[in-house]
């Protein structure tokens, strides 16, 4: 009986382990189709990648299947992908308008995503907001940053620094590529690199695991999102997040003392408040040198 019992529950397991194997390997992406189980991004040594108007030189093996790697780690990234979708609708417009507007090349919106996530996050080492200020080069660029105030958090004003920021490292190394490299590791650590290694080619440097694979990061996710239906993303209009451009801007010069009350003088709420100027960082805004602040008031 035991032996029976035994040799029942060996062949549930292995029916189990056949129907599991069955389900992965039998599920269709990308629509369906005989070809379409897997689709594995491949970059070969003729193709044409580019990034901020340069070329990448994927004739060089290394180069290669660096961004070979990217591609492949960043098309299963699925759920940040979608949602990185989702919101590009709401803030590339306005990204885009203010790097046009600045001369820097509009591939580095998919650098925000890189850091990011276009969400206002984070990081373990304090950088904040979708340019990833820490708060002492915001300070450098412009941004107020405080208990009441943080505009990191202002995607108009924290783009604006991010470009002047990007121009800065542009004169100082030439390239849209050492740019990028420079922006995740500092100009310093790049500078003193460069010199170590005798070079100033970005693709020629042994840096950082993380530096080393951020410029190729930042090309696959934009390989992804320009062209997100060859990787299994179909997407419509109507699920993309809107543009937060249903609003009014109102100025002022003094202190609120209860935000809570100032939105509901406007018909709105503090929560839509915050979802409209997320660099508010608390329930008042003191104001004591009167500056002048622009606060959008959704309609």
């Amino acid at each position: 009986m035991k032996n029976s019992v035994k040799y029942y529950l060996v062949a549930l397991a292995a029916i189990a382990s056949v129907a599991i194997f069955t389900s992965y390997t039998e599920t269709p992406v990308n629509g369906g189709g005989p070809e379409a189980y897997f689709n594995i991004p491949h970059v070969g040594p003729t193709d044409e990648y580019w990034f901020a108007g340069e070329r990448i030189p994927v004739e060089n093996f290394d180069v290669r299947e660096r961004l070979e790697r990217e591609l492949i780690v960043n098309s299963y990234r699925h759920s940040h992908t979608i949602l990185n979708l989702k919101n590009s609708a709401r803030f590339f417009p306005v990204m885009e308008k203010i790097l046009k507007e600045n001369g820097v090349p509009d591939d580095f919106k998919y650098m925000a995503v890189a850091e990011s996530d276009l969400r206002n996050a984070t990081s373990s080492s304090g950088a904040k907001g979708i340019w990833q200020f820490m708060e002492g080069t915001a300070g450098e660029y412009g941004l107020e940053v405080g208990k009441e105030v943080d505009e990191r958090l202002h995607l108009e004003k924290s783009t604006r620094a991010a470009c002047q920021y990007l121009k800065k490292y542009k004169e100082r190394f030439g390239t849209w590529a050492s740019v990028a490299a420079a922006y995740n590791m500092g100009a310093y650590g790049l500078s003193k690199e460069m010199e170590n290694q005798k070079s100033t080619n970005f693709y020629d440097l042994n840096l950082s695991d993380e530096t080393n694979r951020y410029l190729f990061r930042v090309v696959a996710i934009k390989q992804v999102m320009e062209h997100p239906e060859k990787f299994g993303f179909d997407l419509h209009d109507e699920q993309m997040y809107p543009p937060l451009d249903d609003f009014a801007l109102v100025t002022v010069d003094t202190s609120i003392a209860s935000l809570g009350d100032f939105a509901q003088q406007f018909g709105t709420s503090y929560r839509m408040l915050k979802i409209y100027n997320p660099w508010l960082r608390d329930y008042k805004l003191t104001n004591t040198k009167r500056k002048v602040y622009d606060l959008k008031i959704p309609k």
